[in-house]
This record gives C-alpha cells, sequence and structure tokens, in this order.
C-alpha cells in the first residue's frame, strides 16, 4: 500500500510524462532518492509512448533524475545537471571533510535536498552534482566547509573522471540469497539484517525488494540506505561442504 506522499509523487511523474508528450520534449524531475527511483521505475510501464530513464551525472550516481521523452523529441535538451568541484584555498590547513560536511554546508546556503545529488569525497576536494540552474549560486555563495576556506568551480562533462574505491569480499555462503549476501557484505548476522530488508530500506539495481530469499543476478548493485552498497560479482564453485563461493565488491 502506497502512502499519501508515495502516491503524490506517482501522480507527479505521470505529470511530468504528459508535459514531455504535448511539448515535444525532454522533461526532468529533481534529484530523486532510492525510495523515489523505485517509484519511478513502477511508473514506466505506464508510460509505453515515452522514453523514461534515470541519470545521476555518473555511471553510479545513487541520486538521479527522471527523465521523461517522446521518441522522436522536437527539440533536444541536455539533462540538467552540473558537476562541481569543491576544493580548499589553502590545502595545507584543510580539514580531513566528510560527506556530512559538504552536504551540510550546501544545505546552510538555504537549498533543498531534491536540487543535490550525490557527493563524492575524493583526498582533500569533493565533486558535488546539482541541478544546472542552482550551480552559479552555489559557485559564489559556498565559501566554507565547517572551518575550512573552499573555492568552487564549474567542472565539464568530459573531464570529469571518476573510478570508485571498492574493497573485494569473497567468501561462502549457503546459498545465493538477499540476506546471505548482506550478512557477508556487512558482517553482520543475517538476523540483524532482516529488519533492513522487510523494512524497505534494500534496493537492487535502483528497485525495491523486501524478501530475504530473493537471488541476485551476477552484476547486480545492492544498495542499502544508511549502511552503503556492493555489487555481487558472481560464484566460483562449492566448497567442500557444499557451500557457494561468492565474490562482492563493497564500494567505500
Amino acid at each position: 500500500m502506497m502512502t499519501k506522499e508515495e502516491q503524490q509523487l506517482e501522480k507527479r511523474f505521470l505529470e511530468l510524462g504528459e508535459q514531455a508528450w504535448q511539448r515535444g520534449t525532454a522533461v526532468y524531475s529533481d534529484f530523486l532518492n532510492l525510495n523515489e527511483l523505485n517509484i519511478f521505475q513502477e511508473v514506466r510501464p505506464k508510460l509505453p509512448h515515452l522514453e523514461t530513464e534515470s541519470f545521476g551525472g555518473y555511471e553510479l550516481a545513487e541520486r538521479q533524475i527522471a527523465v521523461f521523452r517522446p521518441e522522436a523529441p522536437l527539440f533536444c535538451t541536455e539533462p540538467p545537471i552540473a558537476c562541481l568541484r569543491i576544493t580548499p584555498l589553502q590545502e595545507k590547513f584543510a580539514e580531513a571533510l566528510t560527506h556530512r560536511d559538504y552536504l551540510g554546508a550546501v544545505l546552510n546556503l538555504g537549498l533543498q535536498r531534491s536540487c543535490l545529488g550525490d557527493i563524492l569525497v575524493e583526498d582533500r576536494q569533493a565533486y558535488l552534482f546539482c541541478l544546472t540552474r542552482i550551480a552559479p549560486f552555489i559557485c559564489d555563495s559556498l565559501t566554507r566547509v565547517r572551518h575550512t576556506t573552499v573555492s568552487v568551480s564549474m567542472v565539464e562533462a568530459a573531464d570529469f573522471h571518476y573510478e570508485p574505491r571498492y574493497r573485494e569480499i569473497t567468501g561462502t555462503v549457503a546459498s545465493v540469497r538477499l540476506d546471505r549476501l548482506l550478512s557477508l557484505a556487512f558482517g553482520a548476522s543475517r538476523s540483524s539484517l532482516t529488519g533492513l530488508i522487510e523494512g524497505g530500506k534494500v534496493f537492487v539495481n535502483g528497485k525495491l525488494v523486501t524478501s530475504n530469499g530473493y537471488q541476485p543476478r551476477e552484476g547486480d548493485l545492492i544498495s542499502v540506505r544508511g549502511m552503503g552498497r556492493f555489487r555481487y560479482q558472481g560464484g566460483g564453485g562449492q566448497s567442500k561442504k557444499g557451500r557457494e563461493y561468492v565474490t562482492l565488491l563493497r564500494y567505500i
């Protein structure tokens, strides 16, 4: 059963689809979280006359915008996503800043979370994805993150290169089930993780999965709200005790 807010979001997606069809051009949502993206995935079959997809600025983006376009649009436009680089003005005095630090500083400018995509922290700098219309404001207004004075600049898509960092995890499971893979990925007991699955906090390739016994496929990206995400790389035979060897890539 969908909540009232979820029903309103579904209605909003249908309205955006209708706008794209009437105007003959692409129409975009704001940035969506995993739960909102799942609702978008459920709406897509209701819009067979449109091309629909989601995009977050780079391949592994967690927060993404929904795209609605006719199959042969009259006008072609780029997704309204900008990439900003945030760097300290004086690196030797810079703090070790976290994702939370950067997000808090940007939200303190009075912006809504729906205007912001992913934030990628690399060493002493960070990349922030946001709606193109607010990018100039952030460039002009964001001057400090915690106690570190920063500068913000636009990054062209062709100049953005991101290599995700991950830790390879290998082990054995009794069977390739979602709850067993989560237990291996996060080093916790299955009983402590089943509540996350049943509570609607686990997504496979952006779609909500609430069954502990769900069997992921090789290459599936599994995201757990509040804990992180990993990719199921596949199996590699059985142990002498009949357990399945599996490999996971947990993103860090």
